[in-house]
């Protein structure tokens, strides 16, 4: 068993698109509508995120009592962060810093639509 996507709702596709797609860096792997509903599923190797838009749909609010964050492995947190920050800028939520027991350095940016982003770079 393995975790596949995880489907987000968003104001509007094409801002969703260029900040997932141009600013953080991820690939669009697939497209499709279905009966109004725009998807769209980006990631990298081993996962995916899909952007989910729909007119009639409210407006997202993510509120961080129900989801929390999204998290993107990256190779040097301090670079990307300032890489994504100079392309989208995104507001800096925390970082970058180290957390010695998870053996990692992250940062956290504020996202399209409020969704909180953790850039995690892995320090083994």
């Amino acid at each position: 068993m393995d975790v596949i996507h995880t489907c987000i709702w968003v104001s509007d596709m094409d801002e969703a698109r260029e900040f997932f797609l141009d600013g953080i860096g991820l690939e669009e792997h697939r497209a499709t509508e279905l009966d109004g509903v725009e998807n769209v599923w980006l990631g990298g190797e081993h996962g995916e995120i899909q952007l989910r838009y729909e007119s009639n749909h409210p407006e997202p609010n993510p509120d961080r009592s129900s989801i929390d964050h999204l998290a993107l492995s990256v190779d040097d947190v301090d670079a990307e962060l300032e890489r994504i920050v100079d392309a989208t800028g995104a507001t800096v939520l925390d970082g970058p810093r180290t957390v010695d027991v998870a053996n990692a350095r992250i940062a956290f940016i504020e996202g399209v639509d409020g969704y909180v982003v953790e850039l995690v770079e892995d320090l083994d």
